[in-house]
């Protein structure tokens, strides 16, 4: 996913039962004004709207990272940090887009924005929150011309090497032009999308990342 994309997600995106992440939306920054500087639109491109089948090891992070969560909500108590979508309109009357706003009191008559990639407190930083692991990628572990965005291209170039359909690698990374071959002669189903996540869980399980999911806090 694009880091919008990602930092767009809420807890409704995801689709436990039927194990899909329903990517609809993008998150974006505009000058700050007294509500903040995130907002939240359309994706990139049409489409970019898609839905991403869940690996089992994702499945596994996804749950122990929303218990755990669950867990920091009770831990922070009065100091967690609450948000919500307020619809920004054009002159028509039009809804364009939605900023990201705090709920300092937690009215409960608000409906929750329950993003995902938020900090322990609960505090909403959008893409921001990329910069951290970052800087330490480049700084201490000295991996310069490095970044999150090139994720998405490692991760295409290692199914596609491991014989995954590059329709399929298009599809899940939400591009809809390939080469007019490729378009024409290859096909995509959900079972092979499917298989997309699979292959790649396949390809990065190790014990490391089975400890590092569990999302354990520390006593």
């Amino acid at each position: 996913m694009r880091p919008g994309e990602l930092c767009a997600l809420t807890w409704e995106d995801i689709d436990f039962e039927n194990k899909v992440i329903n990517v609809k939306h993008s998150v974006f920054d505009k000058k700050k004004n007294e509500n903040g500087r995130w907002y939240i639109g359309t994706t990139k491109t049409k489409s970019g709207e898609r839905q991403i089948h869940i690996s089992p090891t994702l499945m596994k992070a996804l749950v122990n990272f929303k218990n755990k969560q669950m867990e920091l909500r009770q831990l922070y108590g009065k100091e967690y940090h609450y948000y919500h979508f307020e619809e920004v309109k054009n002159q028509y009357g039009k809804v364009l887009e939605y900023q990201i706003v705090e709920n300092p009191s937690n009215v409960l008559s608000i409906k929750p924005a329950n993003m995902i990639f938020i900090r322990d407190n609960g505090k909403y930083c959008g893409t921001d929150i990329i910069k951290y692991p970052y800087k330490i990628i480049h700084d201490e572990l000295g991996i310069e011309n490095c970044r999150f965005y090139d994720l998405r291209g490692s991760y295409a170039t290692t199914i596609l090497r491991n014989g995954v359909e590059i329709r399929d690698v298009a599809d899940v990374l939400g591009h809809k032009d390939i080469e007019t071959t490729e378009n024409y002669y290859i096909s995509s189903t959900n079972e092979n999308k499917k298989n997309v996540s699979n292959v790649f869980d396949n390809l990065i399980s190790s014990e490391t990342i089975n400890n590092i999911i569990k999302y354990e806090i520390a006593n």
